[in-house]
Order: C-alpha cells, then sequence, then structure tokens
C-alpha cells in the first residue's frame, strides 16, 4: 500500500469512525435517559423512598438536559466540537459510574443531574458533528442513521432496562455506560481531525442563559406538575407563571444583546423554523404512542411485558434500515416531497391504527407498525438535513442545539398530554382505578381517541412542510 493509499485508506476509517463513536453516544444518552423509568420501582425499594421522591431521578434529568442544550450549542463555538463533546463523554461515562455507585437517592439525583449535564454537551452539537463530517452526498444518509439510532434506542431501552434489572440489579443499567463510554471516547477524539475555527473569547450572554433556564426548567415542572396531579393547581400555575415571565424576559433580552445566546432571527427563516415546528409534532406523536401503547398490550391484549417489547422491535428494526435508505434516496435525488410524504403516511398509520386498536385487532395493529415506521424514516432523515442547510455552515451547533431542544420538547409534551388525556378520560368515564384493570373496551376506546390526536398532529406538520416547500418555490 502506497502513501496515497495509506491516506484514503485512513480517511475512509475516520469518516466511518467518528460516526459510529457518536452515534453510540447518542444511543446511549438516549437510553438512560428512557431507561430509568423501568428499574424506578426497584430503586423506590432499595433506598426506601416514596414515589414523589423516585420521580425526581428522572424530572432532574429531564429538566437539566432540556435546560442545557442550547448553551452548550453556542460554548461550542469557542470550545470547539471536539472538546465540548469530549468533555460531554467524560462528564456522562464518569456521572454513570457515579450513578450506579450511590449510597442514597440524593446522590443519585445529584449526579443524575451532573449526567444529564454530560448528556446535553452530546445532544447539542451531535448532529452538528454528523453533519460536518459527511460528504455533501452523503449528508442526508447520515442524519438519517440519527433517526435509526434514536428511534431503536429509544423502544429498546424499556426491554434493556428490564433485563438488566432482573438479571443484574438497577446499578447496572448505569454502570454499563462506563465502557461504552471509554471506547466512544477513544475512538472519537483518535480520529476526529477536522479543523475547526474557534472564537478567541467567551462573549456570552449569560443574563440570558439564565432566564432560559428558568423559562425551561418552569415549563417542563408545570408538565410534570400537570401530569401528575391531573388538575390545576397553584404550583402548576406558578411555575406556568414564571416560565412565562423568564421566556419574555429571554426574548426581550435577545434581542437586544450585541452577543445573544440565541440570535432570534434565524426563526425569521421559514426553511429552518417550519421543519423544527414539523419536528416537534412527529416527536409528540410517536412518544404519545410509547406511553399509551403498553397500557393498551398489556390491559386490552393480555400481553405479557416481554411481548410487549417484541411488538415495539417493530418500529426500531424498520427504522434502522429505512432511516438511511431515505437520506441516500434524498441525497441522490432531491426528493423535497419526501418530508412531507413521511410525516403525513405516519398520520394515517396513526389514524388507521386508532380504529384497530378500537377494533381490538392485534394483527392489523402489528401490520400498521410497518408504514408507521417507514413514514416517520421519511420524513427524519429529510428533516434533520433540510434544518442543518438552512443555516450557514458556521452556525451548524446551534442549528443543532436548537432542533435538540426542541426535539426534548416535543418527547415531554407527548408524554404528558397522553398521560393527561388516558387517566382524564377513564375518570370521565367513572374509572379511577389502575389503569390495566380498566375494562378493555373502555380502555380501547380511550386509547383510539388520543392515536387520533396524535394523527392529527401529523396532518399537523405535514401542512407545515407543505407551506415550508411552498415559501421556498415562489422566493
Amino acid at each position: 500500500m502506497d502513501v496515497a493509499e495509506y491516506r484514503n485508506y485512513g480517511s475512509a476509517l475516520r469518516q466511518g469512525v467518528v460516526p459510529a463513536a457518536v452515534l453510540a453516544a447518542i444511543a446511549m444518552a438516549v437510553i438512560d435517559g428512557i431507561v430509568v423509568s423501568i428499574a424506578l420501582p426497584s430503586i423506590t425499594r432499595d433506598f426506601l423512598a416514596d414515589v414523589a421522591q423516585s420521580q425526581w431521578i428522572i424530572t432532574a434529568y429531564l429538566v437539566t438536559e432540556t435546560s442545557l442544550l442550547l448553551i452548550f450549542g453556542r460554548l461550542s463555538e469557542y470550545t470547539g466540537k471536539k472538546t465540548l463533546f469530549s468533555a460531554g463523554l467524560i462528564l456522562f461515562t464518569t456521572s454513570s459510574l457515579a450513578c450506579g455507585l450511590s449510597a442514597s437517592l440524593l446522590e443519585l439525583i445529584v449526579f443524575r443531574v451532573i449526567q444529564a449535564g454530560g448528556s446535553a454537551m452530546i445532544f447539542s452539537i451531535s448532529g452538528a458533528i454528523l453533519f460536518e463530517t459527511s460528504s455533501p452526498g452523503g449528508q442526508a444518509r447520515v442524519m438519517g442513521y440519527i433517526g435509526a439510532v434514536t428511534a431503536a434506542a429509544g423502544m429498546a431501552a424499556p426491554i434493556l432496562g428490564g433485563l438488566i434489572t432482573d438479571a443484574l440489579g438497577w446499578e447496572y443499567i448505569f454502570l454499563i455506560n462506563v465502557p461504552i463510554g471509554i471506547v466512544s471516547l477513544v475512538l472519537f477524539w483518535r480520529h476526529f481531525q477536522k479543523e475547526e475555527p474557534c472564537e478567541h473569547s467567551v462573549r456570552m450572554d449569560w443574563a440570558g442563559s439564565a432566564t432560559l433556564v428558568v423559562a425551561l426548567l418552569f415549563l417542563v415542572l408545570f408538565l410534570v406538575q400537570l401530569s401528575s396531579t391531573l388538575s390545576w393547581s397553584a404550583e402548576a400555575g406558578i411555575c406556568l407563571l414564571v416560565s412565562t415571565i423568564s421566556m419574555i424576559f429571554f426574548i426581550f433580552a435577545e434581542s437586544r444583546n450585541t452577543h445573544p445566546l440565541l440570535d432570534l432571527a434565524i426563526f425569521k427563516k421559514l426553511d429552518f423554523t417550519l421543519p423544527n415546528l414539523s419536528m416537534v409534532c412527529i416527536y409528540m406523536a410517536f412518544f404519545m404512542l410509547n406511553l399509551i401503547g403498553p397500557f393498551y398490550f398489556e390491559g386490552v391484549m393480555n400481553l405479557k411485558p416481554s411481548q410487549v417489547g417484541l411488538v415495539f422491535l417493530i418500529a426500531p428494526v424498520i427504522m434502522v434500515i429505512a432511516s438511511p435508505l431515505s437520506g441516500w434516496l434524498y441525497d441522490r435525488y432531491t426528493l423535497r416531497a419526501l418530508p412531507s410524504a413521511g410525516i403525513l403516511l405516519t398520520g394515517i398509520s396513526l389514524f388507521m391504527l386508532g380504529y384497530a386498536v378500537i377494533l381490538q385487532d392485534l394483527l392489523l395493529i402489528i401490520i400498521l407498525f410497518v408504514p408507521l415506521s417507514v413514514g416517520s424514516s421519511l420524513f427524519h432523515s429529510p428533516s434533520s438535513t433540510d434544518i442543518m442547510r438552512a443555516l450557514p455552515l458556521a452556525k451548524s451547533g446551534l442549528a443543532s442545539s436548537v432542533s435538540a431542544t426542541l426535539r426534548n420538547l416535543g418527547m415531554t409534551l407527548g408524554v404528558c398530554i397522553s398521560g393527561i388525556l388516558l387517566t382524564v378520560d377513564l375518570n370521565r368515564a367513572g374509572y379511577s382505578g389502575p389503569i390495566q384493570d380498566a375494562v378493555p373496551g373502555l380502555l380501547a376506546g380511550v386509547i383510539g381517541t388520543i392515536l387520533f390526536i396524535a394523527a392529527a398532529l401529523c396532518g399537523v406538520g405535514a401542512v407545515l412542510y407543505l407551506a415550508k416547500n411552498l415559501l421556498l418555490d415562489r422566493s
């Protein structure tokens, strides 16, 4: 092998290793954000805590991660993406070790907050790293891997959580991150060699950053409070008020700051804003299905948890194949209608799934998971690429962090809204006991209605994306 061939081989290796390390970190962070809910009963029992206390293991993680994404995206312009991503991996891995070794509930919650900070570093710029390190003709395909890995990790997390907790104990849902994190860090640091122009001084809008953290913190607390109490309370009202006032102050401060945390002018670019809003719609719809699906399969279809896991594995298996394929199609043929068609197919599948749920037809439900997953794959890769291409390459970190923040909010809204609808509709029908013990016909009807709402959200997302394409045609 001559020098030129060796260099080409090294370049090809880097193009494969860097995405693999980034995607492994994404999968690890996604799984740890979800898997704790499966182990929560075991953690609560071991620490002799009540549910209200142990729930903070999940809530503190979610609040911290969501509120820091934009800040770390901005900081990457000074530190460079390699440094920030590596620091995130180190922080996430070491805090995972600390979580697994925690001797009290308070220790576990504190280390979960630190772990969420590492996750925010990873998520805020992972999309930008994959976008920048891929060739122009392969960007959509690489962005498709994010959708495939996120879906696979999200769906597999409950299964992994149950298996690991039963076989080894809840501590190992954290400890398993340590070897994965170390390997990912070594591979990424060694093979990521892209030159990054960095700003020489940190000119961060710290006041704006603080108001944004407060706004997002109290917004998530409001949603959690509302979904847990299922009624308007003084606490929920205060959280919403504080979030609203903080967001108003944030917008006011950012519009007048010469070095804002978030350049609000990017939202005037409809080719950036509309795909992001469509993404929020589809993530809300998918996480509504994620929450209510297990209740349906166990309460109506009488499936065991392991059988429910097999049904939900249909989506990640299809998306692992279909997401990169849809990205390849978008790279090669630039099919601008592909994202709209994808989210519309997802909506139609959810609508038909609602009817299948009401009819209690398990075979039809399983079949409908196929077009549902294909539609999501057709949407995710092209839309992620459009979002990254809408802003200059110098703002790729900002585009990635804004997209990640909105994606997290979509997930949170989907979980909270579906939880509220499920319990409220059952209460309205006169039932207030455990959800799985509700009359099968009643539970099927309520869940079917929620799926219709999820389908409508996808319809809204499709309209937004069509509007984006029409506006670009006219400009």
